[in-house]
Formats: structure tokens, sequence, C-alpha cells
């Protein structure tokens, strides 16, 4: 294995927000607390230390609930237990319960989250750090998670949903199974994934089990923590929160605030509403309105009075759901948390947060940009380098890639770039003449200017399809080879799922990741296998 990397903010695929993060530009600082390196980790744990022990022993008490059906690795069991104590702290992420993990950067994301908190235990030996992975169980977007991908075709679960998705029946994931089980062969690598594939969805009665038994087979041996968040006892904890939100809608006024702030330099990632919670129950998940004196559930009939809405918080505070805007601060209010470790849309909303956690005294953790890389075969790269194709030029859009290449190939030039400056400079001294004897011809020095330059344009343009056509082979080549290091233009992390990679590599994947990956890099990796 070798690893090759480039900046984030080389390769065109993240947004400005998170190239000025990961420049420290000081547009973002006052949107978040302190960054992602050693110093800043040692400050974070100062600002976390207060977490309060009553707190670690519903949060452990909860874990232990959660777990009583699944089998816990040795490490797993450690790291729960030592939840319990003052000097342990936990390195989050978070994802949809994306059917077989979904996309690659899913791995990359709880990888990311392993390793930094190992990274950490190097740095502050005294101190425990536990990677947790949080499941959005309670994310009602169906249609986001029902399928993943397989060799550029798409395998999807066919049912109805309606309410939180990690409450959904795992019925119809036999049909799944099959469709899966044709494509992928009876190699032993193969066969470990049907079995893995049966053993999750199959087996368990819904998709919040399945998900958890899946990634706990993946991980459980590294000691990652699985935490669901549709939880009684742990929404318990947040219930004051709630009631803030309720009455006084603290969230929708502090982030309103911080975006008209933020969009001034950046896209506005979400928007928030007079209230940011969702009434949740098995059947539904539908946003609580406040109307006429009343919270009202949005497509239902169902409505409370204020005294009926404080009730129903006092005895079902697990009905109550937090949307995008809410869910960090129930997450930083149940866990004693260092950093959180996402893409670059999850930490765009997250910079929007900073002032509406000051408001509600919460720390602000850490953001980290998780690990994106590339997994390419040695034959890939050395295919790259006959093209002569450098590993930053790798991620130019294809055709500006290939314009560069077949001008650097070809025995003429044509690059037209000389002709252009000169013509200018040309035009620019008629212009000067033309001021000085008769400005009424300006003009037609400037549309004579135009039609010239134009020519030389569309002369470039010929020259180079001409050529194109002379290097057809190679341009070909490239094409492939781009192709399948990005399917559909796109980073492969995005699209394909592990499970590709799996029958290639086998039980050597995840452990080729963890050596692979390092998250305090900062910059994307190409992976050489």
């Amino acid at each position: 294995m070798k690893i090759h990397q480039i900046p984030f903010q080389k390769t065109g695929y993240f947004s400005k927000i998170v190239c000025d993060y990961l420049d420290k530009k000081n547009e973002l600082l006052e949107f978040y607390e302190n960054f992602p390196d050693i110093s800043g980790f040692k400050n974070q744990i100062k600002l976390k230390s207060g977490f309060k022990n009553q707190k670690r022993e519903v949060l452990v008490g909860a874990l232990t609930n959660q777990y009583e059906s699944f089998e816990l690795s040795e490490e797993t069991q450690t790291n729960i237990n030592n939840l319990s104590k003052s000097n342990t702290y936990t390195i989050t992420t978070g994802h949809q319960l994306n059917i077989f993990t979904g996309p690659l950067y899913f791995l990359y994301k709880i990888v990311s989250t392993i390793n930094l908190t190992k990274t950490l235990k190097t740095q502050f030996p005294k101190y425990n750090f536990v990677p947790v992975y949080w499941m959005a169980t309670e994310d009602h977007d169906f249609e986001e998670i029902n399928y993943f991908n397989f060799n550029d075709s798409k395998i999807k679960w066919n049912r109805e949903s309606s309410g939180a998705v990690g409450r959904l029946k795992n019925d119809g994931f036999e049909d799944v199974f099959k469709e899966f089980s044709k494509r992928i062969g009876n190699s032993n690598d193969a066969k470990y994934l049907k079995e893995l594939f049966k053993n999750s969805y199959l087996k368990y009665e819904n998709l919040t089990d399945a998900t958890r038994y899946l990634v706990n087979e993946l991980f459980g041996a590294d000691g990652l923590v699985i935490i669901d968040g549709d939880d009684a006892l742990l929404k318990d904890q947040f219930k004051p929160l709630v009631k803030d939100e309720l009455f006084n809608g603290t969230s929708f006024k502090e982030v309103s605030k911080t975006n008209s702030i933020l969009q001034k330099e950046y896209k506005i990632q979400v928007n928030p509403r007079e209230i940011n919670l969702f009434y949740l129950t098995n059947a539904i998940r539908e946003r609580i309105i406040f109307k006429e004196n009343k919270y009202v559930i949005n497509n239902t009939k169902l409505s409370f009075s204020e005294d009926e809405i404080i009730d129903e918080l006092s005895k079902h505070p697990d009905r109550f759901s937090p949307n995008v805007i809410m869910r960090p601060l129930y997450q930083e209010t149940i866990l004693p948390n260092l950093c959180y470790i996402g893409g670059g849309g999850e930490l765009a909303y997250w910079f929007q947060l900073r002032q509406y956690f000051d408001k509600v005294n919460t720390v602000f953790p850490i953001l980290l940009l998780r690990n994106s890389a590339i997994l390419a075969s040695s034959k890939q790269l050395e295919k790259l380098e006959r093209l002569n194709i450098s590993i930053e030029e790798l991620f130019c859009k294809q055709g500006s890639l290939i314009d560069k290449k077949v001008k650097e190939t070809s025995e003429i030039n044509i690059d037209f770039s000389s002709q252009r400056t000169f013509l200018t400079q040309q035009f620019d001294m008629l212009e000067d003449v033309a001021t000085k004897t008769d400005s009424s011809f300006i003009g037609a020095v400037k549309a004579q200017k135009k039609k010239q330059l134009k020519g030389l344009d569309n002369l470039e343009k010929r020259l180079l399809k001409a050529e194109k056509r002379k290097l057809v082979d190679e341009v070909q080549r490239m094409k492939t080879l781009q192709n399948e290091l990005f399917p559909n233009y796109s980073l492969e992390e995005r699209t394909r799922n592990f499970s590709e990679y799996y029958l290639k590599l086998g039980k050597d994947l995840v452990p080729l990741l963890m050596k692979a990956l390092d998250p305090l890099s900062l910059e994307f990796t190409i992976i050489e296998y």
C-alpha cells in the first residue's frame, strides 16, 4: 500500500466555506471554537471537563439497554464502561441508516473517528477517548436511504414508509438479499458479504437493530460505540432545551442572526423554522407548529395547549424529535463530546449553530472534516504515470484534463495565448491613436478587436479538435481511467458501496483504511493498493 495526498482545497470538490475553514480564514473565526489540531483538543478537553457525572450514568445505562440483544466486543464494552469516568470523552460521527452502509464515505467517517481517538490517546494518555457512531434513526427521508449502488446499478428496498426510518420493520429485505446475492458471485468474500447482509437485515426486526449489528460487525473490534438517540432515557436529559424551544424559539432567533452574517460570504446550508422539533410516534414524524395559541402537529388532527404540551414532554420526552438544527445540540447535551466529524455539507450547517450553542450555555465541539479517499490499484496509477497525468491533474474536469494533455502531447503549439496577448496590445495602441485623433473610431476598433480574438479562439478550437482525432487512442485511455476513478464524474466515495472493494480486498479492506487515513492530516488521500 502507498499513500498519495493532495490538499482538499486543490481538488475542486469542496465548498468555499470548508476551504476557508481549513485555511483558518478570518471570516469564519467567530463561527467555531477550537480548530482540529492538538492545541485545539487540549483546549476542548478543558471546556468539556464540566460534563456531569449524572449524565454519564444515564448515558451508560441507555447504551447498556440498547446493546442488550447484541454481542459486544471486549473493546466496545470497555469503552462503554469508561464513559462513566470523568476522564473519558467521545469523538462522534453520525450518518443515516443507509442500506448496507450506503456510499463508501460511511466507512471513511467511522475510520476517521476511530483513528482520531487513537491519536488523542497518544497525545493525552491520562484520558480515555471513545469513538461514537450516532445513528440517524429519527430521520424520515426514506428515499435517501432505501438503496445502495453495486457495480453502477442500484439495489433498492421497495416498500412504503412513514415516520422515523429507524423504527421501520425490515419487511421486504428477502427480495433485496436475493438481488444482491445474484450479482456478487460465490467467492469466499462474496459468501461473507451475503452472510453479513442476511444476519443484519433478515434476522433483526427493524432498521435500527439491523444497522447496529452491521456496523458492530465491521467495527466492534475497534471499540466503536453505536448510539441511538431515539431513546427516552437520553431525551429526558434534553427536556429543558426542548421546553425552551417550544416557548422561546431560541434556535430560530439565534440561527437567523448567524445566517444574516454568514450569508454575506457563504451559502446557507439550512434555514431554521420557528420551532425546530418534530412530534414522533411509531406512525408519524411531523413538524410541531405554534398557531392560534396551540401546538399543532402538522398533517394530523393532533394539537396541544401550552399546559398539555408540557405534560406531554414530561411524560413522553421520546416523542419530541430534534430536526437538523437541534440534533447537534441534543448530541452535545448527552455526550461528553470533544469533536464532531462530518462531511463538507454537515460542517457547513454546524457553523450556523455556534451562536445558538453559546446562548443556551452548551459547549460547541471541534469540527473536523472527515477523511476522503480514492482507492486506486497500482495498475491504475501506473497507467496514470504513463499518460503523464499527475495526482492533482486527475481531479480536473474531464474536458479540461483532455484539452490540457492534448496540448502538452501535440507536436504543434495549440496554445494561442501569446498571439492573444500580442493582438490585444496592437488594438490597445489603435485605441490610443483613435482617442487622440477621432474618438468616434474607438467603437470600430473595439469591434474589430473582439472579432479578431474570437477568430483566434475558433482557430485554436479547430486545431485542438484535429489533434484529439490524431490522439484518439490516448484520449480514450484518459477518459477510461478517469471514469474508473471518478464514476459519473464525481468522487467514488459518494456512490460506490464498500462491497465492491471487499470483493477485491476481502478482510484486508478495513485494516487498509485504518492504516491509510489520518484524520488530522486535513488532506485528500489516494490509497494505492
